[in-house]
């Protein structure tokens, strides 16, 4: 038996509560992994609460991600005791997560644990570093570098915000970070942000073109706060957009990509082929510290879960929430 955070609709009700589960109910899946830690993300706090229709399929145990330990395997390239971890790939939302003691996945979607990370480290970083990271190389990718001037990063707060900060400031990058709580902001300048600007300066609709601001900038929010970045980023700068924490909606003009030449990068961190993946981990695995770390994210009990989550929603969390599944 093992314990899981399990989702299900019942009489058409949503239900979400701790369970105790057999390894007959897994569904499909190759490899069998311990899990000692996994994370709690925006999109678990929709899938627990049931706010909205992350969850394709029922039952379901949330976690975008997970680290552990493999207890047995049935893919060529995992066996028992290699420490591994997974981000993205559906899981909490078409296949079972990683908020559970025990999971079974698609070996094809695990990567072996770096050697100079834990995997508490991994999950410290998650999902949200990964993605961050992502947009970071995105940047890098399309020709920005330290040179090139100010780096925007918006909802700095959260999760992939705050390691957008770090790793961008890591890098030698001067970071504008945007967010909607001041009473964060020397915790934002421990990560490395050189200046910081209220949120309400994008959030609203804005002109097709504006003052140009910054060289580049990472955005994990969507809306007007996209469109507004855009309007304000350099003649042939970059944005790589990655969220939609505002809104799905693009309310913008094509003014700044026609007359300044702004690129627009989509970064998707969920379907991203292994071997970006690896370059991205290889990156983070050179930058993060154990002071990145702690001022990066928090930890909380499996117990503490369900709570946790509705505070995300409401915005009381700051940084990433790491979930130590074995803690009391």
């Amino acid at each position: 038996m093992f314990k899981a955070l399990y989702i299900d609709k019942v009489d058409d009700q949503y239900q979400c509560q701790f369970k105790p589960l057999e390894e007959s109910d897994f569904p499909e899946g190759n490899v069998t992994v311990n899990v000692e830690y996994s994370t709690l993300n925006y999109k678990d706090g929709l899938a627990i609460s049931g706010k909205s229709p992350v969850v394709r399929r029922f039952p379901m145990v949330p976690g975008i991600d997970f680290a552990g330990v493999v207890e047995s395997s049935e893919h060529p390239h995992f066996a028992a005791g290699q420490r591994v971890f997974i981000n993205g790939w559906g899981l909490g939302e078409k296949h079972w997560g990683g908020l559970t003691e025990k999971a079974k996945v698609n070996g094809d979607w695990l990567l072996l644990i770096p050697e100079s990370m834990s995997s508490y480290d991994v999950m410290a970083v998650g999902t949200a570093g990964y993605t961050a990271m992502l947009c970071v190389q995105a940047l890098q990718n399309n020709g920005i570098t330290p040179q090139s001037g100010k780096v925007l990063v918006t909802g700095a707060n959260g999760g992939v915000g705050s390691f957008a900060v770090a790793f961008l400031a890591k890098l030698g990058f001067d970071v504008i970070a945007s967010t909607g709580r001041p009473e964060e902001e020397a915790r934002l300048r421990q990560l490395g942000a050189s200046e910081i600007i209220d949120r309400n300066t994008l959030s609203q609709p804005g002109r097709p073109l504006g003052k140009e601001l910054w060289a580049a900038a990472i955005d994990s929010v969507g809306s007007h706060t996209l469109a507004n970045v855009c309007a304000s980023t350099q003649y042939g700068g970059v944005v790589a957009a990655c969220g939609l924490a505002q809104g799905m909606d693009f309310p913008a003009s094509v003014a700044p990509f026609i007359l300044r030449g702004v690129t627009l990068a989509g970064v998707d961190s969920v379907m991203c082929p292994n071997e970006k993946r690896r370059t991205a981990w290889e990156q983070i695995a050179k930058l993060v510290d154990k002071e990145m770390l702690s001022t990066a994210s928090s930890v909380i009990s499996f117990n503490e879960v369900i709570d946790t989550a509705h505070q995300l929603l409401e915005g009381k969390v700051k940084g990433r929430v790491v979930v130590d599944i074995h803690r009391n």
